[in-house]
């Protein structure tokens, strides 16, 4: 299995990428990872680190799209970009999956118009697995489509609901839809014809729930459109560092506090990589035809280790092919 991966995606590339992507191959056996950028500034930086890189490909592309370009320049002036090229190696079936940290705009774009949709998905989504304080939950969209229609937000509920059985091994994981409360009259216009439609479906949902109960909440996939996804994502995101921060300004006041701290120091390790996002590797795009993983921006080498892993089981557990064939079911139904 071949891996691509986008040598200068995110805000520690290539270093991180490197001894990410080394780990990865040395801990699979046949696992093939092939870095696509500047092959010049890929092994500069491997000489500067002292790092034998001969366990990996290099494909060579001279430009990067940069996070303040505008997403459809992937397209355009920077169609040569290692985000680009990899993405069409992708589409040309000359590799398995892609991981990038870069620019998330770029690559919904990118892999929506390069890689292309599975047949009968409207849009693909961003799907994101966060902690909770029972068991990680998967939230779509994260913020690829801004506005949505009630059949896309089935869609999504049918694709993280595969995706949460076939790689987090769940059985018959439960769906949510967000919304400002749990009656089925609560919502907008998009959350009433959507509860309606999910209803109805083959997936195992729960019905609506509430932005306060996702952290404490026993829940498997939650849904929402990708304008209200992304502002979940960020504030999680935010109050993940600000209960961290706060915990160690506790545990680090005075002297008394930091000899009890010695005595909890096990328990907040356990905490800290609970919470960690890099040991969920990155968040899979579903609905592309080929596997498409979108890393953190901040990843390291061990958020860069997980996503190549990620995008392993993606392949082997042919999620794709389960989405696909779960549409084909709902189309039958529909016209039975």
């Amino acid at each position: 299995m071949n891996i691509l991966i986008d040598a200068f995606g995110g805000d520690n590339a290539p270093l991180e990428v490197i001894l990410g992507s080394i780990r990865a191959v040395n801990s699979v056996n046949g696992l093939t990872v092939t870095l696509v950028g500047n092959e010049d500034k890929i092994k500069d930086c491997a000489n500067r680190n002292n790092i034998d890189i001969s366990s990996l490909k290099i494909i060579h592309t001279e430009t990067v799209i940069d996070i303040c370009e505008e997403p459809t320049e992937i397209l355009k002036s920077k169609s040569d970009c290692s985000m680009a090229v990899g993405l069409k190696l992708l589409s040309e079936n000359k590799a398995d999956a892609f991981v990038s940290a870069g620019s998330t705009g770029a690559l919904v774009v990118g892999s929506t118009f390069i890689v292309k949709r599975i047949k009968g998905i409207k849009r693909a989504a961003l799907a994101t697995v966060l902690p909770t304080s029972k068991k990680p939950f998967m939230l779509l969209d994260a913020g690829a489509n801004q506005d949505c229609r009630p059949e896309m937000l089935l869609q999504f509920g049918v694709m993280g609901s595969i995706y949460m059985e076939k790689i987090l091994k769940r059985r018959n994981p439960s769906v949510y839809l967000i919304n400002i409360g749990t009656e089925e009259s609560k919502g907008r216009e998009l959350e009433h014809e959507a509860y309606e439609l999910f209803k109805t479906s083959p997936i195992n949902f729960a019905g609506n729930i509430e932005a306060r109960d996702l952290p404490v909440g026993d829940i498997d996939v939650c849904v929402a459109d990708g304008f209200t996804g992304n502002m979940l994502l960020k504030l999680y995101e935010g109050m993940g560092k600000f209960m961290s921060r706060e915990l160690k300004g506790v545990l680090m006041h005075n002297i008394i506090s930091k000899i009890g701290a010695l005595f909890m120091l096990s328990g907040v390790k356990k905490l800290r990589r609970r919470m960690d996002y890099t040991e969920y590797g990155g968040a899979p795009l579903l609905g592309t035809a080929k596997p498409v993983i979108k890393a953190h921006g901040s990843s390291n080498a061990n958020a860069f280790y997980h996503a190549i892993l990620q995008a392993k089981s993606f392949v082997d557990e042919n999620v794709i092919g389960e989405i696909s064939q779960s549409l084909e079911q709902m189309k039958g139904k529909n016209n039975g």
